[in-house]
């Protein structure tokens, strides 16, 4: 059965499905933002970027897409099988993937190409979008992988909190959540938040922490607004 699963034909229909149906949700959830100014004026510049969100918010943030404007962006998905159809549904969805992920000390996992394709990408003015306890967690744990990329670009990194109401929770291991059509979204926005070039490993387990706790926040209070939205 997993065999069946993780043949091309099967994922390019799980991948097409999957990105009609963000499609769908990009033109019927009704987003809210806030601290979104920070971001637009960002956004209009040439510099680059590492956007974070939580790996079970994936649908969330794929639906965001239009925060992005004219911005150019890729996100890293993991070289699991299991993983081809998401990394053929956002290209369809205009995000090229990056295939591999950011590893606890930094390297990529699926080796170091896909870690210097992102530091190219964003390099060059590009936006990097990554689920940092993904692929497979520990759930909502920031591993020192994206800050180590940050400082290496020499760009800041955005958070992204996302909710969404009514939304189907399955029962995977990071608890990801799929936003049903007409749904109501909150994302609560941070950044830029920038990584001295000198840190050490010490400064840098301290970017890490903090960005883990904002991350953690910023998801409580995307929540929160959306419990007590109208």
């Amino acid at each position: 059965m997993k065999r069946f699963f993780r043949s091309a034909a099967v994922q390019g229909v799980l991948g097409w499905l999957v990105a009609g149906y963000i499609e769908l949700i990009i033109l019927t959830v009704r987003w809210r933002f806030e601290n979104r100014a920070p971001v637009d004026a960002f956004m209009a510049g040439s510099e680059g970027a590492v956007a974070l969100f939580w790996h079970g918010r994936i649908a969330q943030g794929m639906a965001c897409r239009p925060l992005l404007a004219e911005k150019p962006r890729k996100v890293m998905i993991s070289l699991s099988p299991d993983a081809a159809f998401i990394s053929w549904a956002a290209a369809r969805l205009r995000i090229p993937p990056v295939r591999g992920s950011t590893g606890r000390e930094g390297a990529s996992k699926g080796g170091m190409r896909a870690f210097r394709e992102a530091l190219t990408f964003v390099r060059s003015g590009g936006i990097m979008i990554l689920t940092p306890d993904g692929p497979r967690g520990p759930r909502e744990v920031l591993p020192i992988g994206p800050v180590q990329m940050a400082r290496a670009a020499g760009c800041p990194a955005f958070i992204m909190s996302l909710a969404a109401s009514p939304a189907l929770t399955l029962g995977s291991w990071d608890k990801a959540r799929i936003p049903l059509p007409f749904a109501r979204g909150q994302v609560v926005l941070e950044g830029p938040l920038p990584v001295p070039t000198d840190a050490d490993a010490e400064g840098l387990e301290a970017v890490r922490a903090d960005w883990e706790a904002r991350m953690r926040r910023g998801q409580a209070r995307a929540e929160a607004l959306l419990a007590g939205a109208p």
